[in-house]
């Protein structure tokens, strides 16, 4: 027996130091890929000198980065190069001339909080295991409300504008036809819904996954800028259907273009429609008294939406769907009364436990990056990056008006510029005959110049075609770490990459 018990003695020993080493190896190679991710990304990838990408097509790439999953693990040092690799090949997004999509930059004390975030691991659905992320977020979310214009509401952190958008748009069904939670659309008469041509395509996506159907999303037409035209919207409405949704943009995709709110406001109160206003792209000039007035009648919303990991920088994903119902009407459309999360008695107010207003059950603490970068830097912050951005925005343009070889698409009111490079074969022609019909081959000029940016690696800017428009350029000004110098070296990049055509 006493051999026996020396034998298990010495095995726990064993497997005790087995998990201490294992432990401190986990530590260690933590610690050595952080100074990996600060030295290539961080460092590095901010450094305007530095490659935006490395760009491999995608057979090199799998080459080079061995996905293949094994039957055994790695060694210490082949992990810090799969690290290291990740970061090399990957785009950086946090480069000053990464200009490709309506977030870019980075915030440190933003990525402080999503460090942070990731480290604690917890889900945001009760006070029992997020007492302090439950409390952030109605704080976060009160905050931004009072932006809107809203003394009282309600509101919830969503895994995007799109799931944003989509939340909005089952709390009006709900609101409109609140049977529709246990009877289905059986219950339901046929519903329509109303975004502009250039409103954001998630508004077919919620249609087609709540069941509405996207023949029931009717497109209103906008005017040259990229407004909804209200006359259009007023003669939409006389459809075979009930008009219960309409979606506003403020801040589209492509122009960045405003649509007149308060007009459309007048619209929804006079045919008893819930208006919704997707606000992810614009929503920050709240921020700025000087530019605020493009969301004038925002506060005549039923919701809106609100992405602060773009104009904001607080990094993917941080997206907001705010209500100025008083009702509980999210809590109503969403909850399931799940007894194992949400039992009622409980030794603390259980009206903190949010998680029911959600679709989801586990959700992520997207609240914190917020939180920690507002506390940095204040509200007069960012004010001041907004008003940053608008101000290299008017300088791209104005310097763009000065050399032949720009064309903008339209001047916007925002920090979108729009714009076609014309070729030298093309310049000052004009008033010649066959203008209008070369003019039409410009749209074959951006995709070469945007392969020519990619694999040069200096930058990375975003093309489309748009209502007619051959293949234009957006520019999107967002990166606090920008200057006059990065908006001279753009125009000059791209007048170099197309200098041949």
């Amino acid at each position: 027996n006493k051999m026996q018990n020396n034998r298990e003695q010495n095995e726990a020993k064993k497997i005790k130091n087995k998990k201490i080493v294992v432990l401190h190896n986990g530590k260690l190679f933590l610690t050595e890929a952080f100074n990996v991710i600060m030295e290539e990304i961080l460092h590095k990838g901010t450094d305007s000198e530095e490659k935006v990408c490395e760009w491999k097509d995608p057979d090199q790439l799998r080459a080079l980065l061995d996905l293949d999953l094994r039957e055994h693990g790695e060694s210490h040092k082949q992990l810090l190069q799969r690290v290291r690799d990740v970061a090399r090949y990957s785009v950086k997004t946090c480069h000053p001339r990464f200009f490709n999509q309506l977030f870019a930059g980075v915030d440190y004390h933003a990525l402080t909080g999503r460090l942070l975030t990731e480290t604690l691991n917890t889900s945001q659905y009760t006070y029992e295991v997020a007492p302090v992320f439950v409390l952030m977020e109605e704080e976060v979310l009160c905050k931004l409300r009072s932006l809107v214009g809203w003394s009282e509401g309600d509101g919830i952190f969503c895994p995007g504008g799109s799931m944003s958008n989509m939340y909005a748009m089952n709390v009006a069904r709900y609101w409109a036809f609140p049977q529709v939670k246990t009877q289905g659309l059986w219950a339901t008469p046929r519903m329509a819904i109303f975004t502009s041509q250039q409103g954001h395509y998630s508004m077919k996506k919620a249609a087609a996954f709540l069941g509405i159907g996207t023949d029931n999303v009717f497109i209103v037409q906008v005017d040259e800028s990229g407004s909804m035209r209200p006359e259009d919207l007023e003669a939409k409405i006389v459809q075979d259907a009930v008009p219960f949704f309409v979606n506003a943009t403020a801040g589209t995709t492509v122009q960045g273009a405003f649509d007149p709110l308060n007009r459309i406001a007048d619209i929804s109160e006079r045919n008893g429609m819930w208006m919704h206003v997707d606000a992810a792209w614009g929503g920050s000039v709240l921020f700025s008294k000087k530019h605020k007035h493009l969301v004038a009648g925002i506060e005549r919303a039923n919701s809106v939406t609100w992405n602060p990991h773009k104009m904001l920088l607080a990094g993917l994903q941080c997206s907001v769907v705010l209500f100025r119902d008083t009702t509980n009407l999210l809590m109503h459309c969403h909850s399931a009364k799940a007894t194992y999360l949400f039992q009622q008695d409980k030794f603390y107010d259980t009206s903190l436990d949010t998680g029911d207003k959600s679709i989801q059950c586990g959700r992520k603490v997207d609240c914190l990056k917020l939180w920690l970068m507002w506390k940095a830097i204040g509200t007069h912050g960012l004010s001041e990056r907004v008003e940053k951005a608008f101000a290299l925005a008017r300088y791209l343009v104005e310097e763009m008006e000065k050399r032949d070889n720009f064309k903008l698409v339209c001047k916007g009111p925002f920090v979108n510029v729009c714009f076609w490079f014309i070729p030298p074969s093309l310049r000052r022609k004009e008033n010649s005959a066959d203008y209008q019909e070369s003019l039409s081959k410009v749209g074959s000029v951006a995709p070469v110049i945007k392969e020519r940016m990619i694999k040069r690696g200096t930058m990375m800017v975003g093309y489309q075609p748009m209502d007619g428009h051959v293949n234009f350029f957006r520019m999107v000004v967002v990166s606090p770490q920008l200057t006059t110098k990065d908006m001279d070296f753009f125009l000059d990049e791209i007048e170099d990459l197309g200098k041949d055509l």
